[in-house]
């Protein structure tokens, strides 16, 4: 294994364990970021820390302890299986870590691991398929910091965004041809939601999201009738991005459509916006409208198709 390249995956993060305590330092961390809360520091901060945390703490930990599986957070045991299978895929060309935005594996502690190994190269692939500020912007900067605190200047590759990618769209398509194999039903595209005052700002990521769903309609041979596009996973007041998911899903049972398939394809792995937002709150919002059947496809998590496609992404930078 060469000792002086790395590719480094990152993801958002997760609590560490199901503790309260463990949930609300998570949130803290979390949406103290301004780039994903823009307001002003002196109103947010005491909302989130007075009121927010002690309210919205207790309801996530709940939602939580609905996904929690025997190797813990669904996402960081995916994250894990996908480091895991990359280095299978890259045993000669690098070193392959996993890193988190918030919580852990931190940054820091990872970084300076690499650093203590004589890494010289890095290349840094954070898992999210559309460019928003929110979550590749922020994780550049994270890291950008984070190198200098360590003192460290290894060369740096970025890789920001992949929402045409080829290997990503056909390992998309692979996913929900399988599931078909017993009968295809109406595809909803199920996109993470974001404040529309971000896109009036320049943010790139609803048209990235609208040209993967475009594309993966395509590749599936879909007409305009057969699939539909959602954001889901609003949080407060202000108008998002639109149209929402679940008015999506009343405008489909409303038209007479009562079985749907849904996909997320903004979610590397699955989380607890996919395994709990969607295939809980959703469906049961679904059924409960009506609906008849409602099924979730699940994120690409560790197939081979996806751990191929970061493969393709990386490889042109390794050494």
């Amino acid at each position: 294994m060469s000792a002086t390249t790395a590719v480094l995956l990152s993801n958002l993060g997760t609590p560490d364990g199901l503790e309260r305590a463990a949930v609300k330092r998570f949130l803290r961390e979390f949406l103290s970021d301004p780039l994903v809360v823009r307001l002003p520091r002196v109103l947010w901060l005491p909302l989130l820390r007075g009121i927010i945390l002690p309210l919205r703490s207790g309801k996530t930990l709940q939602a939580y302890s609905r996904v929690w599986g025997e190797d813990g957070s669904p996402l960081l045991a995916y994250a894990k299986r996908q480091r895991d299978a990359l280095r299978h895929k890259l045993p000669a060309r690098a070193q392959v870590e996993l890193a988190m935005r918030y919580g852990n594996p931190s940054y820091p502690k990872v970084l300076r691991s690499l650093r203590d190994a004589g890494v010289e190269k890095l290349v840094v692939l954070p898992l999210y398929p559309q460019y928003s500020v929110t979550t590749t912007a922020t994780s550049y900067k994270h890291l950008v910091n984070t190198l200098k605190l360590l003192d460290w200047n290894p060369a740096l590759e970025f890789i920001g965004y992949y929402p045409e990618h080829p290997a990503y769209i056909d390992a998309l398509a692979e996913s929900v041809r399988e599931h078909w194999a017993q009968g295809q039903r109406h595809l909803l595209m199920s996109f993470h939601g974001l404040p529309q005052a971000n896109v009036e700002r320049g943010d790139p990521y609803q048209s990235q999201c609208e040209k993967t769903a475009k594309l993966l309609a395509v590749k599936l041979g879909l007409e305009d009738a057969d699939w539909s596009l959602g954001y889901q996973s609003r949080f407060g007041k202000q108008t998002w991005i639109q149209p929402y998911t679940s008015d999506v899903l009343h405008k489909l049972v409303a038209s007479g459509i009562k079985s749907v398939d849904v996909i997320c394809p903004g979610f590397s792995a699955d989380c607890l916006e996919t395994l709990d937002e969607i295939e809980v709150e959703y469906r049961d919002e679904f059924l409960e409208l009506g609906g008849e059947e409602f099924n979730y496809i699940h994120a690409l998590n560790d197939r081979d198709a996806h751990i191929e496609m970061m493969r393709s992404l990386v490889e042109p930078y390794l050494d």
